[in-house]
């Protein structure tokens, strides 16, 4: 059985932390759930990460429909949550119908939208039409052209907005939000206030759950990941010490070997050889 909006909510409630990973395809997504991750983010964060784009933006609800899928496959326990992508959502009528989509052809238990207070009648009626809507305030990198990529929310007026829309969104139905590079103070404030789950990236350690990329923590991408991320391990310098093994090994013949290739009759051979 899966694990529902209600058991991540329980968590808040009893007090324990809550983890959530971003998963693209299928062996990820099983990897995750076997490490005993409670909630898959299937992030348009793919746009950077899987399909090489310099921003969330070119990812289409198509795309994510495709990649949520291998995520749903993937698992059985963990709660899947998918983004809609770029205005996908600007209207009622466009989320209704996105979130039809990633709900029946996914099969996704819930979805993330980015956006506040004036978000909040869409996500009350998704609410009402039985859609888990995760909210996302913060950094919203859909609307990174007009916020930038930087920390939000550092002054006052900028904060009490903030606050403003976390209550919106609690009071139109979200069951948990994701603050994405909020001032850890602000952040841990807010996971004091709020009823629903507050799960952070770049927002400290005050919140009830964090959020994190795959790459990132797996050290699969070059270069340094984010301030808000740590290496976990660096795989991506395995994967490469592997496949330098692997070429080396095809261009010396050492590859394959009789334990890799299949026998015949010698017999069968030279019949066939034989054979008009």
């Amino acid at each position: 059985m899966r694990i529902t909006l209600f058991d991540i909510q329980a968590m808040k409630r009893d007090g324990k932390r809550i983890a959530m990973l971003t998963a693209y395809d299928t062996p990820s997504a099983a990897l995750a759930e076997r490490a005993g991750i409670p909630i898959l983010l299937v992030g348009d964060s793919l746009g950077m990460t899987v399909q090489g784009h310099d921003t969330t933006l070119p990812v289409t609800l198509d795309d994510m429909i495709r990649h949520a899928g291998a995520v749903v496959r993937g698992t059985g326990r963990a709660m899947i949550v998918a983004d809609l992508p770029f205005l996908t959502y600007a209207t009622e009528s466009d989320a209704i119908h996105s979130a039809r989509r990633m709900m029946q052809e996914a099969g996704v238990q819930a979805l993330k939208l980015e956006g506040g207070a004036s978000l909040a009648p869409i996500v009350r009626r998704l609410t009402e039409l039985g859609v888990p809507v995760m909210g996302h305030l913060g950094l919203t990198p859909q609307a990174q052209h007009t916020l930038g990529l930087r920390v939000q929310a550092r002054q006052a007026a900028a904060a009490r907005r903030l606050m403003d829309d976390a209550l919106a969104l609690q009071d139109a139905g979200a069951f948990a939000i994701v603050l994405e590079l909020v001032p850890a103070p602000l952040a841990a404030t807010l996971a004091q206030r709020l009823q629903i789950p507050v799960i952070g990236i770049g927002a400290g350690a005050g919140c009830d759950g964090q959020v994190q990329v795959w790459h990132d923590i797996l050290g699969l991408l070059p270069g340094k990941s984010p301030r808000h991320a740590k290496r976990f391990a660096e795989i991506g310098t395995a994967i490469e010490a592997a496949l330098r093994d692997y070429a080396a090994e095809v261009e010396s013949g050492a590859f394959p070997t009789a334990a890799q290739s299949a026998g015949m009759d010698p017999a069968e051979l030279a019949h066939a050889l034989n054979m008009e």
